[in-house]
Parts: structure tokens; sequence; C-alpha cells
């Protein structure tokens, strides 16, 4: 074998190694210390908060960081108690609700079934049961068999709902102490933010750290960047869906606007998946004139959409409507539900590494001679 060709291979495998290696050490680490990777985030996203303190104020570090850590947790309970309140009296007004639309339902359902044209086809299909007796026990099995299934699946949803309940209760104590854990985490690195960088920069190669600094940097921007577009997008669409439904004076319009802003983030689909069926439900139901201010509504947001979409997303990364969707399916299959949001931002990473010419360094380095 030619000498160029083994080195080529052998650092080939160096490299495959070393990616391999670095994925198992994410998937079977980050579980065990994930709450300090949190509040290393969290004493990131503070830090100008807290130099402002200390350098303008003449604060202490650590006062400075006990002060923010106040401020971003004292926000965060006031925003989501705000939001868990209204969203549970809206959710008990809409259960009120229900009892009418299920009537209007079973009143559509019988007059169907009274029709001639369905009397007519259970005639027929009484005197095919009656006159054809070796059909019926296949007939009685398939019926019984679809009651069962209907039972059972029914069992099955109420126990995964009753199960759900219990597992949330259950998990409150544990993510108290996670919380704590992570509130302790953020104060101790945002006390020594700066001790803490540079001992980690002495661990790290000048190369390395060079290359490592311009990725963090890039993609610092790109992943914040793109998650600022998607907040001010869902934002936007939830803002105008909400104010439309109080203008059409449908209930539990602020619940309604938020669920529509958090189905704008599916892309092709986005607010559509949600207002079309509404919309023909309206028109299917009876209530012609919300059906057309729906209609107005989605045809709304769909104006301001294309005129602020261009403009926020190019002060972001910007990502390809059927990358982000594969990226969601897969982060879904991968993840579940949190899939939909580490979907997008690992494709964000693997843009942004593209993009620092780690994969070109990469090669280069595998193939030089």
């Amino acid at each position: 074998m030619d000498r160029a060709l083994g080195r080529r291979i052998g650092r080939g495998l160096f490299v495959v190694i070393g990616i391999v290696l670095l994925i198992l050490v994410i998937i079977y680490v980050t579980p065990l210390v994930y709450p300090f990777i949190i509040g290393w985030l969290l004493a990131f996203a503070i830090n100008p908060l807290v130099n402002m303190m200390h350098r303008k104020l003449k604060i202490p570090r650590w006062i400075g960081v006990t002060l923010s850590l106040f401020i971003v947790v004292l926000a965060l309970v006031t925003i989501v108690s705000a939001l868990v309140t209204r969203i549970v009296v809206e959710i008990i007004h809409l259960s009120k609700s229900l009892d009418s639309t299920i009537e209007w339902w079973r009143n559509e359902f019988e007059r169907v079934v009274a029709s001639t044209e369905i009397q007519d086809l259970i005639e027929k299909l009484n005197a095919f049961y009656q006159n054809n007796p070796n059909y019926q026990e296949t007939i009685n099995s398939r019926i019984s068999d679809t009651a069962n299934l209907l039972a059972k699946t029914s069992s099955t949803i109420i126990s995964t709902i009753l199960n759900s309940i219990v597992n949330l209760i259950s998990s409150l104590p544990n993510v108290a102490t996670i919380t704590v854990v992570v509130l302790l985490a953020a104060f101790f690195i945002g006390k020594d933010w700066y001790r803490h960088v540079g001992k980690m920069s002495g661990w790290i190669p000048d190369d390395i750290r060079k290359t490592t600094s311009v990725v963090w940097n890039d993609l610092i921007r790109a992943l914040f960047g793109y998650l600022r577009a998607q907040f001010i997008m869902i934002s936007i669409t939830a803002v105008v869906v909400t104010l439309g439904l109080l203008i059409l004076r449908v209930d539990y319009a602020i619940t309604i606007g938020m669920l529509i802003g958090i189905v704008d983030l599916l892309p092709y689909l986005g607010v559509g998946a949600a207002m079309v069926p509404w919309i023909a439900y309206t028109f299917i139901y009876g209530d012609i004139s919300l059906g057309i201010g729906l209609s107005v509504l989605y045809g709304v947001i769909l104006v301001v959409r294309s005129s602020v979409e261009p403009k926020v997303l190019a002060k972001s990364v910007g990502l390809d409507p059927l990358p982000t969707l594969i990226a969601m399916f897969v982060g879904l299959k991968l993840f579940g539900i949190a899939g939909l949001i580490a979907g997008p931002v690992s494709l964000v990473i693997l843009s942004t590494i593209h993009r620092a010419n780690v994969f070109r360094d990469l090669y280069r380095f595998v193939m030089r001679r």
C-alpha cells in the first residue's frame, strides 16, 4: 500500500473515531450534567447585565448575579402564572361550551340518519342480513371486533391521560430540585465567569481555540438569530390572531391565539394547519359570518407574514423550509416533542460548522500527504 494513502486512511479513521467518541460523550454525559449546562447558558445570558451592574453601578459580581437571576426568575414566574391562569379559565369555559357543540352534532347525525337515502340503505342492509344467514356470523364477528377495538382504544386513551397526570404530579419534586441546581450552578458560574473562561481556554491548544472561537461566535449569532426570528414571527402571528379573534368576538381568543402562534412553527403548513380546518368547520357548522371573518383574518395573517418575514429573517441565520421540515421530523422521531426544537437547532449548528470551514479543514487534514 502507498505510504501516503495509508497515512490518509489512518487520519480518516482518527477523525471518524473522534467524531463517534464526541457523539457518544454528548449522548451519555449530557443527561448527567444537563442542569449545569442549562446553568452555564443562563449565566452566559445574564452576563451582560451582570457586567453592567458591576462596571457602571460598582456592584460586586455576586450581588449582580443574584439580582439578575432574581429578575429572570420573577419575570418567568409572572409570565407563566399569568398565561396558565388565563388558559385554565378559558379551558373551563371551553369545556362548558362543548355540550352545545356535541348536541349540534347529535342533531345533525339524527337528521342524516332519518333521511330517505340512509333509511333505504339501512333497509337494504337489513334485508341482506336476513336473507344471507351464512354471512351473519361474519358480520356479528366484525361488529364485535369493532366494538372491542373502540373500547380498548378508549381505555388506552383514558389510561394514558391519567398516567400523564400522575407522572406530571410525581415529577414536580424532581423539577423543583433540578431548578434549584440550575440556579445554583448559574450563580457560581456567573460569579466567577471570567476565571472559568480563562481556565477552560488554558486547556485548549491555540489552533483549536482559534477555530473554536470562530465557530462559537458564529454559532451564537446564528442560533440566537434563529431563535429570535422564530420568537418574533410566532409573537406577531399570535398577536394578530388574538386581535382578530377579539374583533370577531370569538371566545377563548387569547388561548387560541397562542396555540396558533405555536403551530406557526411548522414550515410550509404554519397557520394554515389550524386556520383552514377551522374555517371549513365553521362553514359546515353553518356559521357563515364567522367563517368569512376567519377567512379574512387568515388573509391578513398571510399578508402580514409575507411583508414582515423577509425583514426578520434577513437579520438572522435563516433556514430553507425543506431542510427545516426534515430536521423537525427527524428530531420528533428521535426526541419526541422536544425534537421539534432540537432538530432545527442541530441544523443551525451544522450550518454554522460548515460556514466556519470545519469540514473543509478536516478534509484537508485527512487528504494531506
